[in-house]
């Protein structure tokens, strides 16, 4: 019989880990319907059925609680699109599945990318930036660079600045899912085939 592996010293009990979870759901309900702003520790704390003691032993701060919100966020965002991108093995096919994966997350997880905007951009929904570049969490911009450049190494794409071109991908990205948030009519689907068929005009050979 194989002993219980015990958990090292000082690491957070099972129990301190499902309510630091907990809490960070609760965070992302909040910001994803009342906003950034109006998401206080107390609201928190109501929200989980806690005081704001408890809350407070778990995350020391309303920065701390929120940044380990979007954390957890952007790291499932990247996981699910670094997924799909790893089954292609032809590097077209896996631009093609990183725009789609990029907007197909999106589209399945509204709240999240509510979570995203409300603590990337300005408050009240603005499109400005707080930190010029922070939209580029997790290395977004370089792993789409490096997928551009491996296209161009293989000989399937043409020759291009790659990082000026995964900035151009990128920010059209950005802007189908922003009139989508305000517009939410918009045919997402029909909007994904449109920028699957930009990329590739920007990015396939023509010779």
């Amino acid at each position: 019989m194989t002993p219980r592996r015990r958990a090292a010293p000082g690491a957070p009990t099972f129990t301190e880990r499902a309510r630091r979870q907990q809490l960070i759901d609760c965070t992302i309900d909040l910001i994803s319907t009342r906003g950034y702003p109006a998401t206080s520790l107390s609201a928190i704390a109501e929200r989980a059925g806690l005081s704001k003691a408890a809350v407070l032993y778990h995350f020391s701060s309303k920065d701390n609680l929120t940044a380990a919100a979007l954390t957890q966020v952007l790291e499932e965002f990247s996981a699910y699109v670094g997924e799909r991108v790893a089954r292609e093995t032809n590097p077209r096919d896996a631009v093609v599945a990183y725009v789609r994966a990029m907007i197909g997350y999106q589209q399945a997880h509204r709240r999240q990318v509510r979570v995203i905007t409300e603590m990337l951009l300005d408050d009240h929904g603005g499109t400005r930036l707080k930190t010029p570049g922070s939209h580029d969490t997790h290395g977004r911009l370089q792993a789409l660079t490096a997928l551009l450049t491996e296209g161009q190494k293989a000989g399937v794409l043409r020759e291009f600045h790659p990082e000026t071109v995964a900035l151009a991908i990128g920010g059209a990205i950005d802007g189908v899912i922003a009139h989508w948030l305000v517009h939410p009519d918009l045919d997402l689907d029909a909007a994904t085939a449109e920028l699957v068929t930009f990329t590739l005009n920007a990015i396939e050979r023509r010779d």
